[in-house]
């Protein structure tokens, strides 16, 4: 498969779902670029989940991951004890398999003219924004001078 540093912006959700996969141990995951071989997506995403109860838990993980940064999921495959789970989130596509599943449909060998964009630097590219220097934040206004209270003290006559 071709690789190339990527040209474009890479979708918000692309990110989110690598460092979620990641975060919580898929294995080989892989990025392909699509777009120029498929009408309904722009990225496909490939992982392996180590057991139903690894995908399901994966499941789980990107759904929060997804919702919490407002990414519209489209369509989800919420079949149990299937051995594969797909996330629709429009330009990209998510796919966890089995170990078995992910070597039976070998979906790296459909998609063998895509552009297959390192993991690595797409899980760097939020920590790159994150180091970038913060804008210096605006002065403070000088404190204004406190009035003299106009309450008069509340001390009993003795």
């Amino acid at each position: 498969m071709k690789t190339k540093t990527p040209k474009a912006t890479l979708p918000v959700a692309l990110p989110l779902v690598c460092r979620a996969l990641d975060e919580k141990k898929a294995e080989d995951i892989r990025v392909l670029r699509v777009s120029e071989q498929s009408s309904i997506t722009d990225y496909l995403v490939l992982a392996t989940g180590t057991s139903e109860p690894h995908l399901r838990a994966l499941r789980v993980e990107l759904e929060k991951v997804l919702d919490s940064a407002k990414v519209h999921i489209v369509g989800m495959d919420t079949r149990q004890e299937s051995g594969w789970l797909v996330i629709d989130v429009f330009d990209v596509m998510v796919h966890v398999l089995t170990p078995e599943n992910r070597t039976r449909y070998a979906l790296e060998n459909l998609w063998k003219d895509a552009e297959d964009i390192p993991v690595a630097k797409i899980l760097a590219e939020p920590k790159k924004r994150a180091a970038k220097p913060a804008k210096e934040p605006k002065p403070k206004r000088a404190a204004a001078a406190k009035k003299p209270s106009s309450r008069k003290s509340a001390k009993k006559s003795a």
